[in-house]
């Protein structure tokens, strides 16, 4: 494909690491390099010669910087095209000169808004002239070259040193695809930044970073990952996380955040706990979460909110697992888990960010908030006559907790630090809890004095009556069934205490 030889130039950027090299090769080829403030500045220090954009226009920066570059000479030179003949004779005719290469780098508008800046010091980061810029030069691709960030200088080095200072005309239009992204994600933040306050309808999101996945849920969905994981752990061991891993992780480390303050371990497949406890120590978390469910830990993701130390590392050891999360690992704890090279292991430095949720559904996408509530003992309402005790009350924050996080339908039965056993995403509620008890009957759990959480309502009362037969003395449940008294009776008659919260927590 034909090379489109450079010979004007119009830089200006905000951030000018990198920069020197591109200078190196523009003077070297002998391209004339329009530019302005502190990027002309900038230029002249690397020993090239700078041609001020005010020249040019005939005009000064103005208006304290926000009007530098908006003006006929500087847009005429990049959007005339150069096979039209009425075109060529404008720009002869107004003496408006060709620029070849536009280089630009916009005003941090995203870190502002991440610093906590005021108002007005965000407000003046929304770059004009640049998006201007980038816009015109990306629309006439035919004739020139966009950069439209600083993560492009490298490549554009690498393309004026094996073109020998030209570009091609595919060249060109792969930088103008990557300058409408970067405009498209730039106009988007900005457009979010204003919709926190007015909340217009519209969604819109950008996300610049993304890493290709082995393959998907399965290994014939291809898939990618859009975000910066780094932001939130960074990876001390193990091969690189899947598609099934990433949706696992996801739900270990909104399940753990609900035990702030206390040490927890949780042990979870397919999104699902099988494994809850708390402990003075993370080993013995570690160790009633794991007797919870002996068989599915086996292939899971395991998390902590406490420091991995070596005594805990040692213990898990043994155990097949895929990920292990934690906010620390001790350096012995890491001798020890490393010895499995595939085994990943997460050091997470923050809580999940942002408020809200959202999925593909249908011909569309559904978003809503997050569910962020979680009820403690002064969100009971005692609905019988016996009032649960203060360690029942206990079991049943804790119960609520994990229930919140499991899929519909589903019971939990627990004591106070220990998950029994789970009915996980069953049709029916009396098939979610005939599930959990009978995994609890088999990994060896009495009920006798456990209790019991539900997701949503009872219709009837069938499921309290089961409860009672399998040795549980306590419930919660959101309430607001028209039957909800048939439970509420049962209860009464056979000593059981129920305490009604409000909310319900389905999970699909």
């Amino acid at each position: 494909m034909a090379l489109k030889k450079i010979e004007s130039a119009l830089i200006s950027v905000f951030y000018k690491d990198n920069l020197e090299p591109i200078i190196a090769l523009l003077k070297k080829h002998g391209v004339k390099i329009y530019s302005t403030g502190g990027t002309q500045k900038f230029i002249e220090e690397q020993g090239a010669e700078v041609i001020p954009v005010e020249e040019l226009t005939s005009y000064p920066s103005i208006f304290g910087g926000r009007v530098k570059t908006l003006h006929p000479k500087v847009f005429g030179g990049i959007l005339y095209r150069r096979e039209n003949e009425g075109d060529v004779s404008q720009a002869v005719e107004f003496e408006i000169p060709a620029i070849d290469l536009v280089i630009v780098d916009l005003y941090p508008f995203e870190e502002t808004v991440a610093s906590g800046a005021s108002e007005a010091d965000i407000i003046e980061k929304i770059d004009i002239g640049g998006i201007s810029l980038i816009r015109a030069a990306a629309k006439n691709f035919k004739d020139v070259t966009i950069i439209s960030s600083k993560d492009q200088y490298s490549e554009l080095e690498a393309k004026l040193i094996a073109q020998n200072g030209g570009t091609t005309l595919a060249d060109r239009r792969y930088f103008a695809a990557q300058a409408f992204q970067v405009s498209s994600h730039y106009d988007t933040h900005i457009f979010n930044y204003f919709n926190q306050s007015e909340a217009i309808p519209s969604l819109k999101v950008s996300e610049n970073k993304s890493k290709a996945l082995r393959y998907g849920e399965n290994p014939h969905q291809s898939a990618h990952f859009f975000g910066n994981l780094e932001d939130l752990f960074d990876q001390l061991n193990g091969k690189e996380l899947s598609y099934n891993n990433l949706v696992d992780v996801d739900a270990a480390v909104n399940l753990i955040a609900e035990f702030e303050g206390e040490t927890a371990f949780a042990i979870l497949k397919h999104t699902n706990a099988c494994g809850v406890a708390l402990a003075p120590t993370v080993k013995e978390a570690y160790q009633k979460a794991f007797a919870a469910d002996t068989t599915s830990a086996f292939g899971g993701v395991l998390v902590t909110n406490q420091e991995v130390d070596k005594a805990a590392a040692e213990e898990m050891h043994s155990l097949f697992f895929e990920v292990l999360i934690a906010p620390s690992f001790s350096e012995e704890a890491m001798e020890v888990l490393t010895g499995k090279k595939n085994r990943i292991l997460l050091r997470q430095k923050m809580n999940l960010p942002g408020t809200k949720m959202m999925k593909t559904l249908l011909n569309g996408v559904i978003e809503q908030d997050k569910d962020l509530a979680t009820e403690t003992k002064a969100d009971f309402s005692v609905a019988t006559k016996k009032a649960p005790t203060e360690a029942e009350k206990d079991a049943l924050v804790f119960a609520a907790k994990i229930c919140k996080h499991t899929k519909s339908n589903t019971i939990i039965l627990s004591n106070d630090t220990q998950l029994f056993s789970s009915g996980v995403g069953q049709t029916s509620r009396v098939d979610a809890l005939r599930q959990a008890i009978e995994k609890a009957n088999a990994f060896g759990f009495d009920l006798k004095g456990a209790v019991m959480a539900s997701d949503a309502f009872f219709p009837f009362p069938d499921c309290v009556e089961i409860a009672h037969e399998a040795g549980i003395t306590a419930v919660v449940q959101p309430g607001g069934s028209i039957k909800d008294q048939d439970s509420i009776d049962f209860c009464d008659r056979n000593g059981m205490a129920m305490v009604m919260t409000g909310v319900r927590h389905f999970k699909h």
